[in-house]
């Protein structure tokens, strides 16, 4: 007997996904609501869990198939997994499997002895610069995963690349051995990035108006209270609490900020709900802080945590993309020094921060080094005015020089 193992509903307006990975292979054990398949869609990775325990049977589609709502994938025979399972659609057999009598060798091969990866771990080996030959895979019968890819690169990051599987390079030219190209289809994540970043650009008037800051109030504040602060309340106390705060005691004075066009008509928002863009695995995502102006900085604090270590470990609901209001973008992190951030629709604003770099600056007639830092306000100019998003920058400037003005609502 055998149950059919379905796409489940992916959230409002999401009506497919692409099939990322098989986490589970005919013939593996499966518990009920273990996860046998890792889903794709246009903002987050869902995985498939199994409805009922049993042993993991034919495998419906292939890596890299979209597939609707709905859809069966795969099948669950019951057993303990001890027998031989169906095979694997055809798309995903490459050959014949022999019979369960002998252990197949560790890791799938390709004819050139580079083992067979999954589209995840092959972004990963490309991204990182890992040779996937020289890492021993803990996946079921040894081949890589992606935790076997992070961990290689975190503990020899200076092992060379070496692109697995690629196809077979154009050829080079002479006295350039080595040439190779390799064409890797677009994640769905990643095409809906492009396509939604592009429509931003076609859609909205976008304009961006600049900054800087002097950082020194902020970084003495945070210098003071960070034991304290962490022993308290269990979270390190950053500089995203202090921009969201701005952020929410700035919108307050400039509520077109906050809104968003539909149609012919202007969506003013009574909340704060704050996207803050994280780099995940496979692309940049956008998280939210709900009633980002009702809480404490420790409460947003945790929030960004939790939602930063959850886009890394790629367990990103539906609900925790959908939606926001607003969207703070921190480039800083990587060291980028100033930028024009494109509006995340339908958004009217998003505000980029940057590093933080000793410059001199003149103060009461001297010229002294203050730890400084850009801020990029890009807007919608059909629905904020330059008066608007010049003053609204400025409120959030003088709040982070002055972090009192936080505290009395000025």
């Amino acid at each position: 007997m055998s149950t059919e193992v379905k796409v489940p509903t992916l959230g409002e307006s999401v009506t497919e996904a692409t099939i990322g990975e098989w986490l589970k292979q005919p013939g593996d054990p499966v518990a009920v609501d273990e996860p046998i398949a890792s889903l794709e869609t246009d903002k987050v990775a869902v995985e498939v869990p199994s409805p009922v325990a049993g042993v993991m049977g034919q495998q419906v589609v292939a890596v890299g198939e979209t597939v609707n709502v709905g859809a069966v994938i795969a099948t669950i025979e019951a057993g303990d997994g001890k027998s031989a399972a169906p095979a694997p659609a055809a798309k995903e057999a490459a050959a014949p499997a022999p019979a369960a009598a002998t252990a197949p060798a560790p890791a799938e091969e390709s004819g050139d002895g580079v083992p067979t990866l999954s589209p995840a771990v092959r972004r990963l080996v490309l991204e990182h610069g890992v040779d996937p030959t020289k890492i021993k895979g803990s996946g079921k019968d040894g081949r890589l995963t992606k935790e076997d890819v992070l961990a290689a690169a975190n503990a020899a990051p200076e092992v060379a690349p070496a692109p697995a599987a690629a196809p077979t390079p154009a050829p080079a030219a002479s006295g350039t051995p080595g040439r190779r190209e390799e064409r890797v289809k677009m994640t769905r994540m990643r095409q809906t990035i492009a396509k939604r970043l592009k429509s931003a650009q076609d859609t909205a008037a976008m304009l961006t108006t600049f900054n800087d800051c002097d950082m020194s109030a902020v970084i003495a504040t945070r210098d003071k209270y960070r034991e304290s602060f962490e022993k308290k309340h269990g979270v390190r106390l950053g500089f995203m609490s202090f921009f969201t705060k701005a952020v929410a005691l700035a919108a307050h004075d400039i509520p077109a900020v906050n809104a968003r066009i539909d149609g012919d008509e202007i969506v003013y928002h009574d909340y704060l709900d704050v996207s803050v863009a994280v780099s995940a695995p496979n692309g940049l995502v956008v998280p939210i802080v709900r009633n980002a102006d009702s809480l404490s900085f420790a409460d947003i604090e945790k929030a960004i945590a939790d939602l930063g270590k959850r886009a890394k470990d790629g367990t990103l609901t539906m609900d925790d993309m959908t939606g926001g209001t607003f969207t703070i973008s921190n480039g800083g992190v990587f060291g980028g020094l100033m930028s024009t951030p494109i509006i995340n629709p339908p958004q009217s604003a998003v505000l980029g921060l940057h590093r933080i770099e000793d410059r001199p600056v003149v103060r009461n007639g001297e010229i002294v080094i203050r730890p400084m830092m850009y801020l990029a306000l890009s807007y919608d100019h059909r629905l904020v005015d330059g008066r608007e998003a010049v003053t609204f920058l400025k409120t959030i400037k003088e709040a982070i020089e002055d972090p009192a003005r936080l505290l009395i609502d000025l």
